[in-house]
């Protein structure tokens, strides 16, 4: 599963295609998992023949982190019995994840079927002419200080993506001067995150984390809510830099960044408040898929 950083929303075709989108966003060792399983006939009443599949969730769908497209992701490795040897690899399944969500109408991006796919810090652009993914080389030092100064928190209810889709894309159709406003600004502060990510300024990233959660409430009005704005007001207090909702809001998963020192008690106040504290590390193979006898 991922966690967003910045650009979210820019990543749908609706306004790739013709402004060109920016995302920039990194997976966590929260994971779907899946396994098929050839069963062959045998003796007693219990024998079965033909295939069984089962799949495993760390969290909820509907965290906001890209549950459903990594299960389609998953899904996908597992009917097409394909080891990915390469990022072209993965980079195909990704594509034929989100080819196969648009078949079943669903309104949204791909950040999260490549991001599920390709594991790690990546920045992805998307337009027109398809999703180009530039790989993060991270500095090691900064990726430990980002996991003990960010806190991930699952509000206990699921967002619904649809409904906030709906709303967004049909004020841009009409041309909305807010909602143009916040998407293009969206998109650029995923690439001023990148740039502040590789210098290892933690606290601008901060800063930017929540010029991005303004431009996100700017969408629509149901991207937060009351629970959730009691949440950040709990988090800045006791100790966070910047914080935004992880995919579309409205529930779902929020992310903080806290000042040195301060992850305990910004978790303490977030549970307090009725959130649950996710820990969790920075996670870098993406998918992986295995052969078993």
């Amino acid at each position: 599963m991922r966690v967003d950083f910045g650009g979210g929303w820019t990543d749908v075709d609706i306004f790739a295609h013709g402004a060109g989108g920016v995302v920039l966003n990194a997976t966590i060792d929260k994971y779907v998992t899946g396994r098929i399983e050839v069963m062959e006939a045998g003796e007693g009443a219990q024998a079965r023949e033909g295939l069984a599949v089962n799949y495993g969730f760390d969290l909820p769908s509907g965290s906001g982190l890209g549950t459903s497209s990594a299960l389609n992701v998953v899904w996908l490795s597992l009917i097409k019995s394909q080891i990915t040897a390469s990022d072209e690899d993965r980079k195909h399944i990704a594509e034929l994840a989100y080819q196969l969500e648009a078949m079943l109408g669903i309104l949204g991006g791909k950040q999260d079927q490549y991001a599920a796919a390709l594991g790690g810090f990546n920045l992805m652009r998307f337009g027109a002419e398809g999703v180009e993914v530039e790989r993060l080389s991270v500095p090691p030092e900064t990726v430990r200080e980002l996991e003990t100064r960010t806190v991930l928190c699952y509000t206990g209810k699921p967002r619904l993506s649809g409904s906030i889709h709906e709303n967004v894309w049909g004020a841009f159709r009409q041309g909305n001067p807010a909602t143009l406003s916040a998407l293009y600004a969206l998109r650029d502060i995923a690439e001023r995150m990148k740039t502040v990510l590789l210098e290892g300024d933690i606290d601008a990233f901060a800063g930017l984390l929540s010029e991005n959660w303004r431009n996100q409430k700017a969408l629509d009005p149901s991207v937060t809510n009351q629970q959730i704005d009691d949440l950040f007001t709990a988090a800045s207090q006791a100790g966070a830099l910047g914080g935004k909702a992880c995919g579309a809001g409205g529930g779902g998963c929020l992310l903080f960044v806290t000042r040195a020192g301060a992850r305990e008690a910004v978790g303490k106040a977030l549970a307090a408040g009725g959130a649950r504290v996710i820990p969790f590390a920075f996670e870098f193979d993406g998918l992986t898929v295995s052969a078993q006898k």
